[in-house]
């Protein structure tokens, strides 16, 4: 079974974190997430750059409309995501619970019921 993890952030959060701990923080995910890896469990994982340079992407008659986002309600953005094929969901909700993140930040789990193939 397949799952997107989604990990949510604060840029405020973030950004005010002195640069000697986000480094460690960022060490400490990679070393949760080589396991995963080797295992094949974890198929890929990313990070997301800052809200501030997202855009979102309209096509309308007429034109393409690009404009700056997200626009969400809340301080929180997906910040990062990892994308699993694991034996169960108990198995996705335990490595989701298990992440560096699972008591600073929002996690989503999310079953993955299309993949496009080529």
């Amino acid at each position: 079974m397949k799952y997107l993890m989604m990990i949510y952030g604060n840029t405020e959060k973030w950004s005010s974190l002195p640069q000697e701990e986000w480094k460690a923080l960022t060490e400490k995910v990679d070393a949760y997430s080589r396991p995963l890896l080797e295992s094949g469990e974890m198929l890929s994982g990313f990070g997301l750059a800052d809200a501030d340079r997202a855009r979102v992407v309209r096509s309308r008659p007429g034109g393409t409309i690009v404009t700056d986002g997200p626009y969400l309600e809340t301080k929180e953005y997906m910040a990062s995501g990892y994308l699993l094929d694991v034996a169960s969901e108990a198995r996705a909700l335990e490595i989701a619970a298990t992440h560096p993140y699972a008591a600073e930040e929002s996690i989503e789990l999310w079953p993955i019921e299309h993949e496009a193939r080529a």
